[in-house]
């Protein structure tokens, strides 16, 4: 009997043996990936924001990258960009996909697939399509000037992408098209996670669809409004395809982002890459520190 525990023990232990080992060959190639593609990179380029010059004329600099970045009036005229950008567009976009997660849930409704795939379609486009698509409707001879004029709020077409607050509410707009969809998902799946039990039992005690949300829908799918939270922060301010395809960042960097600004500098003219690389570090610490305090406050769990 003694025996046949020893053997039997012997062959568990090897299957484990073989179990984590395969776990680990399956994991070598991701992690090799990410040290290759990721890791690496990033600190060669953490390296790089330390350095001034270009190609194997580089040599150090010290902090010289960031503290030009404070002097830099383009760099912190994108910054008040993004921030504008997500003070007005994320908080919007995330109560417009919840509202929306709300009526689509609905047991009753009827062609709900088609109305979920007709919100989600956007954020499948093409980028460069719906940019064209948004330049074409808010150009000064667009379908937005001549409903406007039409019913006579102008007497004129209006050029929106010429004036830098019309330009950036332009993309807000856009941003807002595009993503509404996307955050809209998130917030399904949570709301099918929810029992119906519990909308059953605060109907019986009288709540109104008011309270319903409030009491009940908000605070259990509070872990998914955070998760959008922060993808939608961290989306905001690396934001880079509407700033280029929408306006070019005009009028005159009225409407740049910190990626734009970043990709100009490092590709257009005379590239400058550790100059660049030091405002991508900066990027970097705005995302994770806005992050961290998100968690801060919006995760309660012990």
């Amino acid at each position: 009997m003694a025996l046949f525990l020893m053997i039997k023990g012997d062959v568990e232990m090897n299957l484990r043996m073989k179990q984590k080992l395969m776990g680990w060959l399956f994991l070598v190639p991701a992690v090799a990936l990410i040290i290759c593609l990721s890791l690496y990179p990033a600190i060669q380029a953490l390296l790089i924001s330390f350095k001034t010059g270009t190609g194997v004329n580089m040599h150090w600099n010290g902090f010289g990258n960031y503290l030009r970045i404070f002097e830099d009036k383009v760099f912190l005229q994108s910054i008040k960009n993004c921030f504008f950008y997500l003070i007005i567009q994320v908080p919007i976009m995330l109560i417009l996909g919840m509202i929306l997660a709300v009526l689509l849930n609905k047991p009753n409704l009827k062609f709900k697939g088609a109305f979920r795939t007709a919100i989600f379609l956007p954020c499948a486009t093409s980028l460069v399509a719906y940019a064209i698509i948004f330049r074409s409707l808010f150009a000064t001879e667009g379908f937005i000037n001549s409903v406007l004029i039409k019913i006579g709020i102008l007497e004129r077409g209006y050029n929106f992408l010429s004036e830098p607050t019309s330009a950036r509410i332009v993309i807000i707009i856009a941003l807002i098209w595009r993503w509404t969809g996307y955050n809209m998902v998130f917030y399904l799946a949570g709301l099918q996670n929810i029992e119906s039990s519990i909308y059953e039992a605060a109907r019986i005690d009288g709540a109104n669809i008011v309270q319903t949300f409030f009491k009940i829908t908000v605070p259990l799918l509070k872990p998914t409004i955070l998760l959008t939270v922060i993808m939608s922060t961290n989306g905001t301010l690396q934001l880079f395809d509407e700033s280029v395809n929408l306006t070019n960042g005009g009028p005159a960097n009225a409407s740049i982002t910190m990626s734009h600004y970043i990709f100009n500098k490092a590709f257009l003219g005379v590239p400058n890459f550790g100059y660049t690389s030091a405002m991508s570090f900066i990027i970097l610490i705005m995302v994770a520190t806005l992050a961290f305090l998100q968690m801060k406050v919006g995760d309660k769990r012990d």
